[in-house]
């Protein structure tokens, strides 16, 4: 096909459509944002709001959770450093509080690791830290009984670089 048959863009139309994907893309990132401030139940109009600080007053999120065990270590005397515990839950639950292994030796022998730092729930009952809650689920009593354990074991949270 000859050059002058050929369908020619302009500039401004390239343009046009850069600014199109861009808006668009800033559209569908958006989205989430504004929809995670809470969460609705499937069936009536019951609308759950998801607190936004713990009972504390830090963020109820990884930084906030972190911050908060820091505050209760600093207590106890128990060590560690915010990037320590954030690598290592990094690697164990990719900061997801309601991790499960169900396929390790821990878990063929019937006590899966669970939360951010993967902690079995014996090693939870022996390194639990008065002042936080019962629950290997809950955030910040994961992250301090884990921090206990690894100050026990390895003398601090910081010397722990692979599974633990």
């Amino acid at each position: 096909m000859p050059a002058s048959a050929q369908h020619r863009r302009t500039r401004t139309n390239r343009l046009f459509r850069t600014f199109t994907v861009l808006g668009t893309g800033a559209a569908v990132l958006a989205l989430p944002l504004i929809g995670a401030t809470s969460a609705s139940a499937a069936t009536g109009t019951t609308t759950t709001k998801v607190a936004s600080t713990t009972r504390a007053g830090y963020s109820n999120n990884l930084d906030g959770w972190i911050r908060e065990s820091l505050a209760i270590m600093a207590q106890k005397g128990i060590p560690g450093s915010y990037n320590g515990i954030y690598r290592n839950i990094m690697r164990e639950s990719s900061g997801n509080p309601l991790a499960i292994n169900n396929w390790d030796s821990n878990a063929a022998a019937g006590t899966p690791s669970k939360g951010l730092l993967q902690v079995i729930q014996p090693t939870f009952n022996t390194y639990h830290v008065a002042g936080t809650a019962f629950d290997l689920y809950d955030p910040v009593a994961n992250i301090t009984a884990a921090c206990n354990y690894a100050a026990a074991r390895y003398g601090s949270i910081d010397n722990v670089y692979s599974a633990y």
